[in-house]
């Protein structure tokens, strides 16, 4: 144990002993096994932490074999314990400052990865005005209802529930706010979700009513803002930026869409910088991912995207370290 206390997570900046991750720990002579707890499955570092603590124990004169083994427990936001409505244990809101960055696409692509990694996920389409998901999940069945309550439709690993299964597709929702915020408490409170890790909310694009209404009605673990590098979405990223800071809405960071020669890259991570938020992540502007959207099968399905799982990682660890270090 003095040996794996040498080591430390990468993002907590402490060792793993005094964290608590050390678990079900057996020495067989020369030889030894244990399971280190992650916070997240979607844990940027296990490789990293699997090097350190063999190398740690590699250093012991005569040791013998290491089975290590990884395991997770997703800790909860605190301000989200003890609210029977809510069975989330971290809620994470994908915003735009302005509309057709790929906000969905991000957000459909990191619940998927989070889902893929072991976590048990829920994805709800808060963009009322607009709801694509079921289309870019490929899900065209209606969600079941049992005793005034919906029941999710499972895609891909995930729970989703969106307006869209729920009003023709060619109709247009003319709605003031009262109504959106009542209909964001109708998909929170009556729709079946199950214990959740994460709740990936899919935001319309702006700073309007369905960003307050979800920020007054359920505690936001935190956001992610996506951007594209021309400089009419940096402004409006900013602004988006600058509206969760004011709903007191932590802001995990901010994801650079469609980077490449047509409309540039860089700008997504110097308005992050300039704004004192963490970067996420790039992501090229690649047909074949608008493609997969229009097929219904989220691209990281049938990609094997380091970028979405790497921004994945990221948001997963940054919860983490919010989660711990509120204890």
């Amino acid at each position: 144990m003095a040996a794996l206390a040498t080591v430390n997570d990468p993002d907590l900046h402490k060792d793993l002993v005094s964290l608590g991750f050390i678990e079900n720990l057996q020495i067989s002579g020369a030889d030894v096994s244990f399971t280190v707890m992650l916070t997240t499955p979607a844990c940027p570092m296990k490789e990293r932490i699997r090097r350190d603590c063999v190398d740690a124990l590699q250093r012991i004169p005569g040791i013998g074999s290491i089975d290590l083994k990884f395991d997770a427990r997703v800790r909860q936001d605190s301000r989200l314990k003890g609210k029977a409505n809510f069975p989330f244990k971290n809620v994470i809101a994908v915003g735009a400052g302005k509309g057709g960055v790929g906000k969905s696409t991000v957000a459909v692509n990191l619940a998927v990865s989070l889902a893929a990694s072991g976590a048990a996920v829920g994805l709800l389409d808060a963009d009322i005005y607009g709801p694509n998901l079921p289309s870019m999940l490929g899900a065209e069945e209606a969600p079941q209802q049992v005793n005034n309550i919906l029941l999710p439709v499972e895609k891909h690993g995930l729970k989703l529930m969106s307006m869209g299964f729920l009003i023709p597709p060619d109709k247009a929702l003319v709605w003031r706010g009262p109504m959106i915020h009542s209909t964001i408490n109708q998909l929170l409170t009556q729709v079946d979700w199950g214990d959740l890790d994460y709740l990936v909310v899919d935001l319309p694009p702006g700073t309007g009513d369905a960003q307050m209404s979800l920020a007054q009605q359920i505690p936001i673990t935190g956001a992610v803002v996506v951007t594209t590098p021309q400089g009419v979405s940096i402004s409006d990223t900013r602004r988006g930026i600058d509206a969760f800071v004011k709903l007191e809405v932590p802001v995990l960071g901010v994801v650079e869409n469609m980077a490449g020669d047509i409309f540039g890259s860089g700008a997504g991570e110097a308005a992050a910088k300039e704004m004192n938020v963490n970067f996420l992540g790039r992501l090229p502007l690649n047909a074949a991912i608008a493609a997969a959207g229009e097929r219904g099968v989220p691209y990281l399905l049938e990609e094997d995207s380091s970028a979405f799982k790497e921004i994945a990682g990221h948001v997963a660890a940054a919860l983490s370290v919010g989660a711990l270090g509120a204890r």
